[in-house]
């Protein structure tokens, strides 16, 4: 995913869940800031499950999930290289209730999982002397990058290198893990997550997202038909699967919706900003267009939610603190979409400005109170780097 009046929790549910975390530690099980808070977001998912039956959406479909549901962001960024098949384990460990994918294809038409298909800062590509002459510039969505693509590998190449944190300068810890994992092919997360449901006695939901589809359509290695492929041949394709489909273009969505039944979430990012499907079309909407009612009904037509950026749900002034909710909540649900919104991560430098807690940067500032502020707008569901915070975020505002 691409990135871009406040209720807090109360008192006793938050100390509750911070002595849960503190219990653990005490007890000598934690290794770290994901391992302390382990068990506690367990139990949380598990109070957040009994809590809720499932939402809905357009076209009468149910989504088996609680509300709020915690997306595990490229599985657990916060804690583990992104978009390795060890960062999704911790998040299913941990019991994010679905986890997210982003795929990019080889040069031989296999879908990886990399947030971008410029690998330079999360694999050890530079390393290689054997591919030094693939390091190129290219311009993808109309934004010129140097470095190394997917798209230029066959998935024998890439499959010998290793990934790596993409911010060391702010998740340090996680440099422990660069060169741990390779870079999975979505085909070994649908193997993995089919095993993982079978041990744990029910489906492991997956949240996949086609990145830059226009671009690679133009390649020649369009997304879309590959991936619905692999959904029929692990019976993900139905309108009940454990799976949601995602893309910041809404044509890929509707091709999607052509292929499979599979629910279908359009992603939206700033408000000024143009999917890149309009731009290459001459579609003249921006974001702002389409979070209009008229641009909900639209989507609504084809897709059964959306996943704007948590700026349009509450935006922020130029001091960067939040002001008051916009009605997109509202509007969306008046169409029968769900809202997914993205991202929160524990950080100050990610955190508004009201959270933000001393003055290191990398940091951890008040991600409970920021979570409570988002969910407090109603919305259906978060992407987060860090899910058993979000766990335990999800379960103080269900009680309150």
């Amino acid at each position: 995913m691409t990135e871009r009046a406040q209720a807090g929790p109360g008192r006793r549910t938050l100390l509750g869940a911070g002595a849960a975390v503190l219990g653990t530690a005490a007890l000598g099980l934690a290794g770290g800031p994901a391992d302390a808070a382990e068990n506690a977001a367990k139990n949380a998912a598990g109070n957040a499950s009994e809590r809720s039956g499932g939402h809905g959406g357009g076209s009468g479909f149910r989504l088996d999930l609680p509300v709020p549901t915690v997306i595990g962001h490229r599985g657990t960024s916060g804690y583990r290289p992104e978009h390795t098949l060890g960062s999704y384990q911790l998040a299913l460990d941990m019991g994010a209730h679905i986890i997210e994918q982003d795929l990019v294809p080889t040069k031989d038409g296999h879908l990886v999982c990399r947030h971008e298909n410029d690998i330079t800062a999360t694999t050890d590509v530079s390393a290689h002397p054997e591919f030094a002459s693939r390091k190129t510039t290219k311009k993808v969505d109309g934004v010129s990058l140097t470095g190394w693509f997917t798209e230029d590998f066959t998935l024998a190449e890439l499959k010998t290198l290793r990934a790596k944190e993409r911010i060391p300068g702010t998740r340090q810890k996680n440099t422990l893990y660069d060169g741990r994992w390779e870079v999975p092919t979505f085909e070994e997360v649908l193997q993995w997550a089919d095993r993982e449901g079978r041990k744990r006695g029910k489906p492991v939901w997956l949240y996949v997202e086609t990145k830059h589809p226009t671009y690679f359509r133009g390649l020649g290695l369009g997304l879309e038909e590959p991936l619905a492929k692999l959904l029929r041949r692990y019976n993900r394709h139905r309108k009940q699967s454990p799976l949601i489909l995602q893309s910041f273009e809404p044509g890929s969505i509707q091709r999607l919706a052509g292929l499979v039944a599979t629910p279908r979430v359009v992603l939206l990012s700033g408000a000024g900003e143009r999917p890149w499907d309009f731009v290459t079309s001459g579609d003249p909407r921006t974001v702002a267009d389409l979070v209009k009612p008229e641009g909900l009904k639209w989507m609504a037509s084809f897709a059964q939610g959306i996943g704007p950026t948590l700026d349009l749900i509450i935006p922020k002034d130029a001091s960067g603190r939040l002001t008051a909710p916009t009605t997109l909540v509202k509007d969306a649900h008046a169409q029968g979409l769900v809202l997914h919104p993205y991202t929160m991560r524990n950080e100050n430098s990610f955190l508004p400005a009201d959270f933000r807690r001393g003055t290191d940067p990398n940091a951890y500032g008040d991600a409970f109170g920021a979570f409570q502020a988002y969910f407090a707008t109603g919305i259906d569901g978060i992407f987060s780097d860090n899910p058993d915070t979000a766990l335990l975020a999800a379960a103080d505002f269900a009680v309150r």
